[in-house]
């Protein structure tokens, strides 16, 4: 040891430290190490051979430094080397070289599953390596007692098998005949050996109970991991449910973990509470600290499968500095009036800002109710109450469905391709096999129940597209004999078959599942976008530019699909919409003369008309000309170049790839701090400029919705109380991360084919006799 404390001792700065030294901190780091790992298997926790396996040094008899690592076999004092462990013990011990190895009594948890002999070998004979030895020793407690000692429990006899009148099975017959190898046989068969292992676990238990545990962990360790499990499981909203906390694997899990057993009581209850309280006073904090807010409210157009059932409206707090917090879930069912949404409305804000209203500055909501909206807007002069423009964008969908004829046209001439090809059975079968051909699945054509009066025309845009993408395995069942026999005995049979052989009819389906894509594509980027009213403009005026580009493509009239879009832009549009386009710097544009200037040329003049109207409703009366002639100089002056080049400064996404503003809040921070002689127009700008286009937020999934609807039936409170307290937390934790998608849509996309990975699930459905 004297040699080894001098190896580990570091060298003098001025003395080079030689080849041997070094290797001699390799061979003593190398046998510290094994040590470690043999003090750990002594106390339970490594393999079994460290109760007979001792690492020693190896000195050089000329320097005193250590030169070797080796293994020394307790019970025989045989010298070997360290370089594989479990080798030198499966050669020493197991197959018999270790002269008294053999005599010990073999612990019953050592035994293979098909069984193996409890006696020892007769001298001089090696045992028989049973396949298992090696994986259940190391988990068996007897390998780390210490050597030289043993049991004292009297050997198992082999069990007689015609004691229980049951003929022998094969393996036991076999192993009769050879006196060397004799197996267990117990009377409950092979699942009789894991009841054996626990009861020779309880057993060594009871002879050695002095076992040293492994470390616990601390309190303060326990309490964030609880904390931790709990922000989990209340920011998951119903995909983990309260009595899976108590479910015995997980119970074991946490028992692996050193972490207590869980109460759903607990976590329902006392734990909810604190959590909630704890996320509702911070979110009232950052609202109080804001010099106002504006009120989204989303959910009262429920898009859900069961329009009776009970469903949420979200209503949050959308701050200047660009974050939002979640305020309030109400649970409401089918159809509701607009007086109780403007009830709903009122209630939320005034219990947030109280007497000091004004602090909320503006609704964004769905649907709803424009009613509501107008009117309390025109109650409160200083609000700006939009409506949300992912919903507008989808209800342009509906309006193309309803009122142009090729919309009407491509849906029966669908209808009846579906319809034929899914209730035949000789026709369905030859679709499915070239289905499988080109696409490596099958299934039938989506066809939506009620085509007439059809709310929601989702289902009429999923039967184009189903007939869409199977166009080639339509063309193939053409030509398959089957469909020439049925045709001669089926008149539809050939009018379908002239249909699918019909250009014309694939040039209108490929035009109306084009507008279709065309305008869910961009009410997509909305939803995740969530842009500001200032770009609810260009917006549309992007959607108009691809509109004309889509009718000269399929040779389209454009008259029709224009009026369709300006009559929907009318039912959408509020003048803030032109106000923040034109105060917003994010706009400006360079002129000329090098400076950067409000874009009136791009407004038409009633929106010119709508900007002064609604400036003047925003500020008091007595400086409603003061604003206008602020207007009229940002008008002709705009913004320093330097400054407006900062506003617009854009810089790539790492993530996405997307050009994104370098500084989202530049806009209204440069009205605030550089425009300050602008007083009456920078109040109006800071608060238009912050306003969100779309209500589009916290989705709930379908499983907690559920929960939420047998809460309501049974007019339970405290069920409803522990539902808007876990709504609260799953979705301020949402808005935080900004993550606005729900668990189902992303499981949902998970399974979905494209997504890069081996579609495994397909090959065995392709693979299975039955598939579909």
């Amino acid at each position: 040891m004297a040699a080894t404390n001098a190896s580990s001792q570091p060298a003098p700065l001025d003395q080079p430290v030689s080849t041997d030294e070094l290797a001699a901190k390799a061979v003593n780091k190398r046998y510290e190490g094994l040590v470690m790992v043999r003090t750990k298997a002594v106390k339970g926790k490594g393999a079994w051979y460290w109760a007979y396996l001792e690492p020693v040094l190896v000195h050089n008899s000329d320097t005193g430094l250590p030169k070797a690592v080796k293994l020394r076999c307790s019970l025989c004092d045989a010298v070997f080397s360290a370089s594989n462990p479990s080798r030198t013990a499966s050669e020493h011990l197991k197959r018999g070289t270790c002269p008294n190895f053999s005599s010990l009594p073999k612990p019953i948890s050592s035994l293979s599953p098909t069984g193996a002999s409890l006696l020892p070998p007769p001298p001089g004979a090696a045992s028989t390596p049973q396949p298992n030895d090696r994986k259940r020793s190391r988990g068996s407690s007897s390998a780390g007692a210490p050597s030289g000692t043993s049991y004292q429990v009297p050997p198992l006899t082999i069990i007689d098998p015609s004691r229980f009148d049951y003929p022998a099975s094969a393996a036991t017959t076999a192993a009769a005949g050879s006196p060397q190898q004799q197996h267990l046989v117990l009377s409950g068969g092979k699942d009789d050996l894991g009841a054996l292992a626990m009861f020779e676990d309880s057993v060594k238990k009871l002879k050695s109970p002095k076992t040293s545990p492994g470390p616990a962990l601390s309190k303060a360790q326990i309490d964030s991991a609880l904390d931790s499990l709990a922000d989990w499981v209340y920011e998951s909203c119903g995909s983990v449910s309260f009595t899976s906390l108590e479910h015995p694997k997980f119970r074991a899990f946490l028992g692996q973990l050193g972490l207590p057993a869980i109460s759903r009581r607990e976590f329902a209850g006392a734990r909810l509470d604190v959590k909630f309280q704890e996320a509702r006073a911070d979110a009232e904090a950052r609202i109080r600290d804001a010099m106002f807010f504006q009120i989204s409210s989303d959910g009262w157009k429920y898009r859900g499968n069961y329009a009776e059932d009970n469903h949420l409206v979200n209503l949050t707090v959308n701050l200047p500095n660009g974050s939002s917090l979640y305020r309030r879930a109400v649970f409401v069912s089918g159809s509701v009036p607009s007086n109780y949404a403007e009830e709903v409305l009122w209630e939320t804000i005034t219990g947030i800002t109280g007497s000091n209203i004004r602090q909320c500055v503006g609704i964004v909501s769905d649907k709803f109710k424009a009613k509501a909206l107008r009117t309390l807007e025109s109650q409160n002069h200083w609000m700006v109450n939009l409506s949300c423009q992912f919903q507008g964008f989808t209800s342009l969908l509906k309006d193309f469905g309803k009122e142009l004829p090729l919309f009407r046209t491509v849906t029966e001439s669908c209808l009846k391709v579906a319809s034929f090809v899914n209730n035949d059975s000789r026709v369905r079968k030859s679709f499915h096999k070239y289905q499988m051909q080109e696409h490596g699945h099958y299934g039938l054509i989506r066809v939506p129940a009620h085509i007439h009066q059809e709310a929601n025309l989702q289902p009429v845009f999923t039967m184009f597209e189903d007939v869409f993408n199977s166009s080639r395995a339509l063309q193939l069942v053409l030509l398959d004999e089957s469909y020439k026999i049925v045709s001669m005995e089926d008149a539809v049979a050939s009018e379908v078959a002239e249909m699918v052989q019909d250009t014309v009819f694939w040039n209108e389906l490929e035009a109306a599942h084009s507008l279709v894509k065309l305008v869910k594509d961009m009410a997509q980027e909305i939803e995740s976008e969530r842009p500001l009213i200032g770009q609810c403009l260009p917006l549309w005026d992007e959607l108009r530019l691809k509109i004309k580009d889509w009718c000269s493509k399929y040779h389209v009239p454009e008259g029709p699909v224009e009026k369709v879009v300006e009559r929907r832009f009318r039912k959408n549009y509020h003048p803030a919409w032109a106000a923040a386009f034109i105060l917003d710097p994010l706009y400006l544009i360079r002129d000329t003369s090098g400076k950067y200037l409000p874009p009136f040329k791009c407004l038409t003049p009633d929106q010119e008309k709508d900007v002064d109207k609604l400036i003047t409703r925003l500020v008091s009366r007595e400086e409603a000309h003061i604003a206008l002639m602020e207007l009229m100089k940002w008008r002709t002056e705009g913004l320093d170049p330097v400054y407006a080049r900062a506003v617009q400064m854009k810089e790539r996404d790492p993530i996405t790839g997307k050009m994104r503003l370098a500084n989202p809040q530049s806009s209204r921070l440069v009205w605030e701090t550089y425009l300050t002689e602008f007083k009456s127009l920078g109040r109006v700008a800071v608060r238009l400029i912050f306003l969100h286009a779309t209500s589009c937020g916290f989705s709930c999934n379908w499983s907690f919705l559920r929960w939420v609807s047998a809460s309501a039936r049974g007019s339970s409170r405290v069920g409803l109380d522990r539902a808007q307290k876990l709504v609260f937390l799953a979705a301020q934790a949402k808005l935080e991360r900004r993550d606005f998608s729900s668990e189902d849509e992303k499981d949902a996309e998970l399974f979905s084919p494209g997504n890069g990975e081996d579609d495994v699930l397909n090959e065995v459905l392709v693979d299975a006799p039955s598939a579909i």
